[in-house]
């Protein structure tokens, strides 16, 4: 069975959302026979400079804007997964090409991870070419294969589009989306106990159930 996970690299629900379907497939009976595929989705495709998370939800929400990454670092934590706030963000579409590379490497779930942990585990940036080349080998894939993507622009743009284009025909407007065995979808940071049951219920070909999103990001926001 396949499972279908379109996210971005900068999307705090992503990090936690992956993090609990993850705890889910580690209890799932057939978790040996589950293929994990990682798609590309930017949530600002049009950005092209860095800035800080804070100076980014100030301009959207205003003064609501206090203290909202502060809670979503709590329920992060909660999930034992490290989480900073003092992050920037920048365009995804280089980390993204990365990740179709990671793939016919057979190293997505390491490079994806990797990304993740750096971003917002250690606030590292992914938004530059040494930045993108340490982090993708520190996950293992060859210095020269990600210097050599990460110089021709074109280099896996098409995938990374056809995963866009694909979320666009599910009518996923947020991400994380995740698509089990191309039958049952789940949108949103769902809790653990969600993600187990939509396993099982895929396994067993029941008819398609859509969960209502509680936490995603949303395009041009957070």
């Amino acid at each position: 069975m396949r499972v279908e996970i379109w996210s971005d690299l900068v999307c705090p629900w992503c990090y936690i959302g992956t993090a609990r379907f993850e705890q889910a497939l580690a209890g799932f009976a057939h978790r040996d026979e589950v293929e994990v595929v990682h798609r590309s989705f930017e949530l600002d495709p049009g950005r092209r400079h860095t800035e800080s998370v804070p100076s980014v939800l100030a301009a959207k929400y205003g003064p609501r804007a206090a203290g909202m990454d502060d809670q979503v670092a709590e329920l992060a934590r909660g999930e034992g997964l490290a989480y900073r706030t003092d992050r920037e963000v920048g365009s995804t579409l280089d980390a993204h090409r990365l990740l179709h590379l990671a793939r016919e490497r057979g190293v997505q779930h390491e490079v994806l991870q990797r990304m993740f942990e750096a971003h917002f585990g250690a606030a590292r940036s992914l938004f530059t070419r040494d930045d993108l080349v340490e982090v993708a080998v520190e996950a293992g894939l060859d210095g020269a294969d990600v210097r050599r993507v990460l110089d021709d622009p074109d280099a896996y743009l098409d995938a990374v589009r056809a995963d866009e284009r694909e979320a666009s025909r599910l009518g996923a407007n947020g991400v994380p989306f995740f698509v089990l065995d191309g039958r049952y979808g789940v949108s949103g940071a769902q809790p653990v106990e969600l993600f187990a049951n939509a396993l099982e219920t895929a396994w067993a070909d029941r008819p398609v159930v859509v969960a209502d999103d509680v936490d995603a990001c949303r395009v041009d926001g957070r």
